[in-house]
């Protein structure tokens, strides 16, 4: 290796791990703020040497008489967990539709599930909320699953159709001479083999539907209130609250943060599926 690419590859490196702590910045900022009181975390310039303390923490788990948080995670958990359950259920058979079984015109159909994305959020929510109330839907977390269902279920078939178009027609093509039928195709044969793309796609639709504000804020109230709903609790136009905001993102963000460390490894993989040939 020459002297000029070895310097070359070190600036490349030496780059890379300054965007990488630019971006590590604001989260590390995020964790020490919470740890700080609420004096402390409101000084401008702000103090790093400022003692540290649980109050937020306790604070936000309702120490202090506040509410408890616990509905609103669970509530997050099974809006997520459920919806991506029934995107997966129904991306599946439409992926491999239009990746191997014969679609005439399938770019077109893929188009039009995503053309349904370019819809802005805020203008279906008007006819969203007078459905939920004439139904005696609102505050209901089968609501929020049943939206983000359809909110996920366009780009999880983008994204699998593309995955599931790596998998071999001989393998599928063998299993269907040995008697396998269309169900056990799909589970026994096409999900074993796509299994990173999948799992990149459920972790990619279980963090938008726990990140979802918007219909969560507009739809629900006391019962199916979910966890980010629940943290703009804690935005109040009267005393200090940033350490406890801190908190409870850090503890909001915690699910998604260890869903994609588990699945780290499926995920590179699932998204670089095809990339190189």
């Amino acid at each position: 290796m020459s002297l000029t690419a070895f310097f070359r590859n070190k600036g490349l490196g030496l780059a890379a791990w300054l965007l990488g702590i630019v971006f590590f910045l604001p989260i590390a900022w995020m964790v020490l703020t919470s740890f700080h009181s609420e004096e402390d975390a409101a000084t401008n310039p702000p103090s790093f040497a400022a003692s540290l303390t649980l109050d937020g923490y306790r604070d936000f788990f309702g120490a202090g008489g506040g509410a408890s948080p616990w509905p609103a995670l669970i509530n997050s958990t099974v809006a997520s967990l459920a919806s991506t359950l029934c995107v997966l259920l129904l991306a599946l058979p439409a992926a491999y539709a239009l990746s191997i079984r014969p679609v005439r015109k399938w770019t077109d159909v893929l188009f039009f599930f995503l053309s349904t994305k370019m819809l802005p959020v805020v203008a279906g929510l008007l006819p969203i909320y007078l459905f939920a109330k004439n139904t005696d839907f609102l505050d209901n977390i089968w609501l929020l699953v049943i939206l983000y269902t359809s909110m996920n279920l366009p780009i999880a078939v983008w994204m699998m159709q593309s995955f599931l178009a790596e998998v071999p027609v001989a393998v599928i093509e063998a299993a269907q001479i040995d008697g396998a039928r269309l169900p056990t195709v799909l589970t026994r044969v096409v999900a074993p083999i796509a299994l990173p793309g999948i799992a990149a796609t459920a972790l990619i639709c279980f963090i938008f539907s726990w990140n979802e504000l918007l219909f969560a804020r507009v739809l629900t109230g006391v019962v199916a209130q979910t966890a980010p709903v629940f943290l703009t609790g804690f935005i109040t136009s009267q005393g200090l609250f940033l350490a406890k905001v801190c908190a409870a993102s850090l503890v909001i963000s915690l699910p998604v943060l260890a869903a994609g460390f588990a699945a780290q490894d499926k995920l590179v993989q699932g998204l670089s599926l095809g990339a190189v040939k």
